[in-house]
């Protein structure tokens, strides 16, 4: 299932910073599949080992439960692919790896929690619709006005609890600077594997 649009070969998107000579390096010497996958899967890694970080479920109040590390991932998911989106055909390809990725692994965590095979298919599919739904709202929410973001957080992130107002408007302030964060790395490093998030202030945890 594509996430992000595919460009054709030689159309260059609106937006789109023009590739460095290193960057044309790295394009060439990752265009195989399998040299995808692995960059795929470190991304993947740094994404989720972001989200599972105790900050959030200590400082901003996310459910530290399986909804709530679903949502701690499909928001960080939503971040990267909103950085990779008008990125290239390479980025493209890359997002759809690691799009595929994550749901190899919702399969065999669904699995592990004991759900049958017709039961994982529905799982899945409820998880597909759901992700892809948050990152619709997501992407409005950031478009929007300052409340926007937060309503959206408070929908979906929040969506099982009743966040505290200042928890909740420290989750927006840290997906602004995600977003913003991302939006300053260059697409050659995303498309060696590396990922970088920002931090929360460990001296605001006592919320």
């Amino acid at each position: 299932m594509a996430v992000l649009p595919r460009v054709d070969r030689g159309e260059v998107p609106q937006g789109e910073v023009p590739m460095s000579v290193i960057g044309k390096l790295i394009d060439r010497m990752l265009s195989g599949p399998d040299r995808r996958e692995v960059i795929a899967q470190r991304l993947y890694v740094a994404l989720t080992t972001q989200a599972r970080r105790p900050e959030f479920y200590i400082g901003c109040g996310v459910p530290d439960s399986v909804d709530g590390r679903f949502e701690m991932v499909a928001l960080h998911a939503f971040i990267l692919f909103r950085r990779l989106k008008g990125g290239g055909e390479k980025a493209g390809a890359v997002a759809q790896s690691v799009y595929d990725v994550m749901f190899s692994d919702f399969d065999a965590s669904v699995r592990e929690l004991g759900a049958q095979d017709l039961g994982v298919g529905r799982r899945i599919k409820f998880m597909t619709e759901a992700m892809n739904g948050r990152f619709a709202a997501y992407d409005t929410g950031l478009a929007g006005g300052p409340s926007g973001l937060e309503l959206a957080l408070k929908r979906n992130l929040y969506g099982t609890t009743e966040p505290h107002d200042d928890m909740l408007k420290r989750m927006a302030e840290y997906v602004r600077r995600a977003d913003a964060g991302l939006t300053g790395q260059p697409v050659d490093q995303l498309m060696r594997g590396l990922l970088h998030f920002p931090t929360l202030d460990p001296e605001r945890l006592d919320y």
